[in-house]
């Protein structure tokens, strides 16, 4: 590869990595993640504050909003009408006339022109003032828009967001109003705190595996049983809608893993959704179903991801609830500092007006014809009361003095001028007191808003830890497993093609098959629609824990028989594993399983000194061992025959009845 081609290679890979590198950031602070000092996506950001501009007390039309807000965004107008519709559907920001769509069904809003909205009060009081806002040029440079807006209450956790940028992603829930300023109160006063998600939609919520907004939340639906054959559901799970809950209800159904006669949907403005159980079905058996195989219970694993000081960072709820109430301290402090000033000033006006007036100055320069020497004369004449003054005069008072008309002067009313003074200054030691203890001003303010909008934003979810849904326990058992001696062939549509199998049981689709062959091996499979194991099994069923098996087997090497017991084996799936040793004439002669009342019959082969040619063993005498355990020796006689306590588990010696096979056990 020649030296100019390297060249022109090595400028392309700059170009696109240096390109890569700045898409990658717009796409992270400008559109995907928002800020953790208000809380806002660049979009959100420019429709509130497009709102503030437009506001005169009316609703304005959407279509009127987007179209303004496109002077601030420089994307299409339906990214800004989905934002501004689902900003409006949280409840707190945005107040709503017309069809917003339904967070409940997923029904999706009218038209721009056909609905209004308008800023609420709590936004209009905690969100906005120009003096302590930062603005920058808009992408065209014609209007000024703010890098953030002053937020007085922690939105990014109250509101919750959503997000996928270049290489991450964001998940962060929505919190209760009262409890994140409850919260903010305790934080100021040196306090420890707890916060949990609460979601519009409602549920019920297990944080056990919650970690301080990341970990993993589960989530499940209110329900309740207004009869055994009726399951209303009246809540649902976070970002879940009734249509999709309703479709997943429907795929378990079809699928098998549950039985319902009918479903409806009646959900207004409050979640009903009614579910008709099938027959021979019961509302207490299928709750659990629900939870396993539908979204009526849903894992979510929250992802805090926010902008901090322009870089994208990992947070906790604490993390972000302290810097928004640091924020809060700075921004109100800030406030109040802007209006000790303008106090000041406006006390310092109305006494210059007042010793202007009242000491009639302005009659020292009614022969004065030169401008300069009027302004110096007013302020030689101002002199003398400088100790009744809290800054020196400007000119720029002066100038204010002298634009004052005749009419005012001829009508000054001294005691009202007094009244106000007395009014400004009892705001300045106000003021000023609040200054001086900003944590109590600030938690003054903080009980302000909860006392008059904490009724409006109840808490909604319900905090209640739950177990987990064992999905083998809920699933029906509604497969049928068979086994064809003939063709060898096992699984659940064995008997649909091969006619009846010689072993068959119940089964779900989450069940584990132990297979157990007449030669001793064993092993165990995932359920299976239909698999070759050959002529040689001996029994089979449903892996359960703590079953235990009672067996008697020949040992070929020795030619006697031992019994043991022992519990479930533990197994890798499709790993083989024997019961007793390998040897041609090794077989299995009685497997029963049950923990009391298994008892067998054993047949010796006659003796001559022998008293007995026959034992009987009850099972439970036997200890318990593991799977591996040789077993205890019934007898030092060879055995003919051994019958189960049933009397019609028959097991003839291979040796002596080399034709017959053993018989097998059916379970069911």
């Amino acid at each position: 590869m020649s030296d100019e081609l390297m060249e022109v290679r090595g400028v392309l890979h700059r170009l696109f990595d240096s390109n890569f590198l700045d898409y990658t950031s717009y796409v992270i602070r400008d559109r995907a993640i928002p800020d953790v000092d208000d809380g806002l996506k660049p979009v959100q950001r420019r429709i509130l504050q497009t709102l503030f501009n437009m506001d005169d007390g009316r609703f304005h039309k959407v279509a009127n909003v987007v179209g303004e807000t496109m002077k601030l965004h420089p994307h299409g107008d339906q990214s800004i009408f989905d934002a501004l519709v689902n900003l409006a559907n949280k409840g707190y920001l945005i107040e709503r006339q017309g069809n917003f769509g339904n967070i409940f069904t997923g029904d999706q809003a009218s038209a721009a022109r056909y609905i209004e909205c308008r800023l609420t009060p709590l936004a209009k009081e905690t969100l906005f003032n120009k003096d302590i806002t930062e603005f920058t040029e808009s992408y065209d440079g014609r209007m000024q828009e703010p890098l953030r807006l002053p937020a007085k209450i922690p939105l990014l956790l109250m509101m919750g967001a959503e997000g996928i940028a270049v290489g991450m992603a964001t998940k962060i829930m929505p919190h209760n109003f009262g409890e994140l300023l409850q919260a903010q109160i305790t934080c100021l006063r040196g306090e420890d705190f707890t916060l949990y998600p609460d979601f519009p939609r409602g549920g019920i919520v297990d944080v056990s595996e919650y970690d301080h907004g990341n970990g993993r939340l589960r989530c499940r639906v209110r329900l309740n049983q207004p009869d055994d054959k009726t399951i209303v559901i009246t809540e649902l799970p976070y970002n879940i809608t009734t249509q999709s809950l309703i479709d997943s209800i429907e795929r378990a159904a079809k699928a098998g893993k549950l039985k319902i006669a009918s479903i409806n949907d009646y959900t207004a403005e409050k979640v009903e959704v009614e579910i008709k159980l099938a027959r021979g079905m019961y509302a207490e058996e299928t709750i659990d179903a629900l939870y396993a195989f539908t979204d009526c219970e849903l894992s979510i694993s929250p992802n805090l991801v926010a902008i901090e000081d322009n870089m994208p960072r990992q947070l906790q709820v604490e993390e972000v609830l302290r810097r928004n109430t640091s924020l809060l301290l700075k921004n109100l402090e800030s406030e109040l500092g802007i209006e000790l000033g303008r106090l000041r000033e406006k006390w310092h006006a109305r006494k210059l007006e007042q010793i202007f007036i009242e000491e009639r100055l302005y009659k020292k320069i009614e022969e004065i014809t030169s401008a300069r020497a009027v302004v110096s004369t007013v302020r030689d004449s101002l002199a003398p009361f400088a100790e009744e003054l809290q800054r020196a005069v400007t000119t720029e008072d002066i100038e204010r003095l002298l634009e004052i008309r005749i009419r005012r002067i001829s009508r000054y009313d001294i005691n009202r001028q007094q009244k106000e003074l007395r009014d400004i200054e009892k705001a300045i030691a106000a003021v000023s007191k609040h200054l001086s203890d900003m944590v109590g001003y600030t938690i003054g303010y903080l009980e302000a808003l909860l006392k008059r909008y904490q009724n409006d934003f109840p808490r909604v979810s319900e905090l209640k830890a739950f177990d987990e849904v064992d999905a083998r326990a809920a699933a029906l058992s509604n497969l049928t497993v068979c086994y064809h001696r003939e063709s060898g062939f096992i699984g659940h549509r064995i008997k649909a093609e091969m006619g009846a199998g010689e072993m068959e049981f119940q089964a779900s689709e989450y069940d584990k098959l132990l297979l157990i062959f007449k030669d001793g091996l064993y092993k165990v499979l995932s359920m299976v629609d239909k698999f070759f194991v050959g002529p040689d099994l001996y029994w089979m069923g449903a892996i359960e824990n703590d079953v235990v098996f009672n067996l008697l087997y020949r040992n070929g090497l020795d030619n006697l028989v031992y019994v043991k017991r022992f519990l479930t084996p533990k197994f890798i799936l499709n790993r083989e594993y024997r019961l007793f040793e390998p040897d041609k004439r090794s077989s299995i002669l009685f497997l029963q399983t049950g923990r009391e009342g298994v008892r067998v019959r054993v047949s010796l082969m006659p003796a001559a000194r022998a008293r007995h040619n026959a034992l009987e063993l009850d099972m439970s005498d036997f200890l318990i061992k593991g799977v591996g355990a040789k077993g205890r020796r019934i007898s030092t006689r060879r055995v003919r025959r051994v019958t189960g306590s049933s009397g019609n588990s028959t097991f003839p010696d291979a040796e002596l009845a080399p034709q017959t096979l053993p018989g097998l056990e059916s379970k069911k």
